[in-house]
């Protein structure tokens, strides 16, 4: 049976909005940041979700307790949904540390295989059910490209308290990227 399959990214933080490299920081949501994580639960309250899986980093805990508000579903917090650790440059001004991408920082191929392990945990326990799950603007286009067999850079970014929607239909395979390539392979 399909799993309906619901990825929010987490509302704006201050450190968004300072254009701060976050990855593993806990992030604050911001005033704007909450009232997008409101506008989120309204959108999704007619929804039957069957369980919520959400990063255990603060700012997606504090979006998904806010949608939670409103939903009332089991939460299940799990480190796989982290965001992209980016090592030393976690912390840094964006503009700065694009520019330097440290080799200290996950690699796309981690980030692949972080996401198929939470896939493969996910569809074994939640078969024929309506999944909701609080991630990280990144880690979102990766867990999308595993499930379509496509690359980050197919993948358009996704807003602070985006919602995209997916149908999984077993037999469930999912792939990853090859960080030197940008070819994805099962």
């Amino acid at each position: 049976m399909a799993i309906e399959l619901y990825l929010v990214r987490h509302g704006e933080t201050e450190e968004n909005a300072a254009n701060i490299l976050q990855g593993n920081l806990p992030g604050h949501l911001n005033e704007k940041g909450r009232e997008q994580a409101r506008q989120t639960a309204e959108e999704l309250q007619d929804i039957s979700f069957d369980i919520m899986y959400c990063s255990d980093l603060k700012r997606c805990v504090d979006t998904a307790d806010i949608i939670n508000q409103r939903l009332g579903v089991l939460v299940k917090y799990t480190p796989l949904l982290r965001e992209r650790d980016w090592g030393p440059l976690t912390g840094q001004k964006i503009k700065c540390a694009i520019a330097m991408i440290d080799e200290h920082a996950e690699s796309v191929e981690s980030m692949f295989a972080r996401a198929k392990t939470f896939l493969c945990q996910m569809t074994e326990s939640e078969e024929g059910r309506t999944v909701l799950v609080v991630s990280h603007g990144l880690f979102c286009r990766v867990l999308q490209g595993a499930c379509l067999g496509k690359t980050i850079r197919e993948i358009p970014r996704m807003e602070n308290a985006e919602v995209r929607h997916l149908t999984l239909t077993p037999p469930y395979s999912f792939s990853s990227e090859d960080e030197e390539t940008g070819i994805t392979a099962d």
